[in-house]
């Protein structure tokens, strides 16, 4: 089964992660199975927390085939030597993205100086810089502008403050799109669209919403068109509208807009399917299914 361009490589399987905390045994084959699978153009890399390293060498060799990994560093940009280090001696992994916190007190061009070492020592691998939420942001965002490095906004977590209003996200959106630099996104993604959760009554920002934020966003749409996309809860509108998209728009929306992290790679396949964006079939291969959606909050360590 053919995964459209549009959807190629969106869902990074953050599986470990809160809320779906799965067990790394069982994560790891799960995650191999939707690579073996009718749906895998779908499925990007596995994300893996730098913590959690020494963990995985006995799990991976039980194990057929590579796992690409997608590495999350809360720690920063100081945490990543070591890591590399331990990855350099592990067989069946293959490291193709990091995900790197900034910690408090790091100075944007403190960041930028550490980011080349670390590109250096790790040629090929796309890097992702966790935007804050703080007065660096502007600053940060604007030193990603022209390198290789990429941005990753976190969209939700576990307590209502943890997610970005329609707002501060479109202003987020607007500035990658305008700039040029690529951006992930992770938490709180739970669904295609927008939605109210009716156990916490969080407002929850849709995949969907975003993915149609960012092309309207390099289509010349404002902050204030951008927010109103991320308010839309028609989910019929919204897949209309990604469906209709030129093979160039596409790829000028893909190529801003990366992926964003999920605990289930069944439940958002499934939203894609109900939404006539995925074709029914791609919803009957053999691979696990998960039992949660979207990755929460970085601490913990989380996606």
């Amino acid at each position: 089964m053919t995964i459209s361009p549009l959807l190629a490589g969106l869902c990074d399987d953050a599986a470990l992660f809160p809320p779906g905390n799965a067990p790394m045994d069982a994560a790891v084959p799960a995650h191999l199975a939707h690579e073996r699978s009718d749906h895998a153009a779908l499925v990007g890399p596995f994300v893996f927390p730098a913590p959690r390293l020494g963990e995985l060498p006995a799990i991976v060799a039980q194990q057929d085939g590579e796992l690409e990994l997608s590495l999350t560093v809360p720690a920063g940009t100081d945490a990543v030597p070591a890591a590399l280090e331990q990855l350099r001696s592990m067989d069946g992994v293959k490291l193709v993205a990091m995900e790197i916190g900034v910690p408090d007190g790091q100075a944007p061009d403190a960041l930028l100086t550490a980011l080349g070492e670390i590109a250096a020592a790790a040629p090929g691998v796309e890097i992702f810089v966790e935007v804050p939420r703080d007065d660096r942001r502007p600053a940060i965002l604007a030193g990603l502008v022209g390198t290789p490095y990429s941005a990753k906004f976190r969209t939700g977590g576990v307590v209502a403050t943890a997610y970005p209003d329609e707002a501060e996200l479109a202003a987020a959106i607007h500035t990658v799109a305008t700039s040029g630099v690529r951006f992930k996104a992770t938490a709180g993604l739970h669904h295609a669209v927008r939605n109210t959760d009716p156990d916490t009554g969080f407002e929850q920002h849709g995949f969907l919403n975003l993915m149609l934020a960012t092309h309207r966003a390099t289509d010349g749409a404002t902050v204030e068109e951008i927010a109103a996309t991320l308010a839309d809860r028609d989910g019929t509108a919204l897949a209309g509208a990604l469906a209709g998209l030129s093979a160039e728009a596409v790829d000028a929306l893909r190529a801003n807009f990366r992926s964003f992290g999920t605990c289930s790679i069944s439940d958002p396949l499934t939203e894609l399917v109900g939404l006539g964006l995925v074709p029914r079939s791609s919803t009957e291969p053999s691979a696990p299914t998960g039992s949660v959606d979207s990755t929460s909050t970085e601490e913990g360590p989380l996606a």
